[in-house]
């Protein structure tokens, strides 16, 4: 999971590249209490809360205020522990789940956080109140019952089996909130931050900056480790710059190899370096509801057109975009094989092939000049990828405007249908199926299927797959689905993200993974003495 770059430790010797969990098993290194660890994240958070999104610049300020059910082991992804709860039970049929959870836990206004809290917060991810919606509604929907037995047991009973739950209760997304400040407030959250995690909140200077400080009466004993941190909004470059010049310790999202590069050589033995593939992949999304994206001979025509094996080889040299895959992260134990990768639409070696075939079924959809609108994000890799997709669709005689907008429009865009085809990313906290191929479901059950497309032989593969607990039939199902989803094309991946995590080795503590969603409460983080 740890991959350390091998161009970058053949390049620079001497540079410390330890991980985390080593570091921390030397004598002379453990973990030490004191400092304020500042990092940089690349975007305004639309929301302060974490059920209503799936952003990281909304998960990489708020995690430290909050805390959940269930985790992942920090340094053992993707072993699941428990946060709030101490222990728990599963019955014999697989589903019923009772949680024991820690006694004196307290919330940042110092009252008791009881099963209460944990029911509430529950039945709001499941069932939002008037006013609030839910990012995370697909995977509660097969939750029959939540029931608050005592003040510290919480019963959750399963309509039927699903072979993802456990990764659903130890989403990272699924804080829990005051149930009291929501009786008061469903909306409290949405600009009001109070939990019980590590850090409590200070203050969000839209634009600069956001500030935690150390919660004293936090249930883990001795942390969190670090007085408090401060997260300053800034632009891919001024990141670079300031993690170069040493007035930020951190970036816990990632940097191209470029960048990546450059800070190496202005730190030297000050830089640390850790890299993996990632739970994050760029999607073509067409929007079904409006012609000609409506036609499925369209839609597979132009993801035939797209070289994804030499998009690849050139594009993960100057950006973070990385490896061919499907819709489950390549390398994981359930993606495709390269060659059942070839077999789909678009996936293919043989280009010229390709593009005779995605012309052929334009003249047979009468869309031989077809022109339109690329939506896409003003930030990196998005960027790239939509001047890379332009220019494979040339080569096939379809012209596309990129429209490049700001996060909270292209969000408000994805959400209300807004546009023809859109540059889109998906990323999740876990590579269980259940989690990455919601992505690719009717609209109608969920909201993060952003094609707004109805197929009911999807819904019914994700389905059977989700209540499949043997591995062998389950990655049958999952096979499946991403065969049917790509010979309709509603939204195909383009290529999977590359993580490089860049940061000054006086950060310790913090774990690498395969996404940028988990290990963000800081609550194992410590600063190392400065060098002298």
């Amino acid at each position: 999971m740890h991959n350390i770059s091998r161009r970058t430790a053949i390049a620079l010797p001497t540079l410390a590249l330890a991980s985390p969990a080593l570091a921390q098993q030397r004598p002379d290194e453990l973990p030490r209490r004191g400092g304020v660890l500042t990092f940089a994240v690349g975007a305004e958070p639309p929301t302060y809360d974490l059920h209503q999104t799936g952003t990281f610049a909304v998960m990489h300020r708020v995690a430290p205020h909050y805390s959940t059910l269930l985790t992942y082991e920090p340094g053992n992804y993707p072993n699941i522990v428990g946060d709030l709860a101490e222990s728990w039970t599963v019955s014999p049929d697989q589903k019923t789940f009772t949680f024991k959870l820690r006694p004196n836990v307290r919330f940042h206004d110092g009252t008791l956080m009881t099963s209460e809290d944990v029911r509430v917060s529950y039945e709001r991810l499941r069932a939002p109140p008037a006013g609030v919606s839910s990012n995370r509604l697909p995977a509660f929907r097969q939750i029959d019952l939540i029931t608050a037995t005592d003040p510290l047991t919480i019963v959750i009973t399963m309509k039927e089996v699903d072979a993802s739950i456990m990764d659903t209760f130890a989403s990272p997304w699924n804080s829990i909130f005051s149930a009291a400040r929501l009786a008061q407030d469903p909306t409290f959250p949405v600009r009001n931050v109070m939990g019980t995690g590590p850090f409590r909140f200070v203050e969000h200077a839209a634009g600069s900056h956001w500030v935690g400080a150390r919660f004293d009466d936090y249930f883990r004993e001795r942390q969190p480790y670090l007085d408090g941190f401060r997260a300053i909004t800034m632009t891919p470059s001024s990141m670079v710059n300031a993690l170069s010049g040493r007035q930020i310790q951190a970036e816990f999202r990632g940097f191209t190899p470029n960048e990546r590069d450059r800070i190496v050589r202005a730190l030297g033995t000050e830089a640390r370096v850790e890299e993996s593939s990632w739970m994050l992949h760029m999607i073509v999304s067409f929007n079904t509801e409006r012609p000609p994206f409506n036609d499925p001979r369209v839609r597979r025509a132009l993801s035939l057109a797209i070289d994804r094996w030499g998009g690849s080889a050139s594009l993960s040299r100057i950006s973070q975009l990385g490896a061919v895959g499907g819709m489950v992260r390549p390398g994981s134990v359930w993606s495709a094989s390269p060659e059942e990768m070839q077999q789909w639409p678009g996936y293919g070696r043989d280009m010229a092939a390709n593009r005779a075939e995605a012309r052929r079924l334009l003249r047979e959809a009468g869309q031989e000049n077809l022109t339109f609108t690329l939506l896409n994000r003003n930030h990196q890799p998005y960027v790239t990828s939509g001047i890379f997709v332009i220019d494979q669709l040339r080569q096939i005689g379809v012209r596309a405007e990129h429209q490049q907008v700001e996060l909270a429009a292209w969000y408000a865009a994805q959400g209300s249908g807004g546009f023809d085809v859109m540059i889109d990313s998906f990323t999740q906290f876990s590579d269980d199926p259940t989690n990455v191929l919601v992505k690719y479901v009717s609209f109608d059950k969920a909201e993060v299927a952003t094609a707004r497309a109805t197929d009911r032989e999807l819904d019914r593969l994700f389905d059977a797959q989700a209540r499949e607990t043997d591995r062998d039939t389950r990655k049958r199902l999952v096979r499946q689905f991403e065969t049917r989803a790509m010979e309709q094309s509603y939204a195909v991946p383009l290529l999977w993200w590359q993580r490089i995590v860049v940061m000054n080795q006086r950060v310790r503590g913090w774990s690498m993974a395969p996404t940028h969603m988990i290990y963000q409460d800081l609550r194992d983080v410590w600063l190392a003495p400065e060098r002298s």
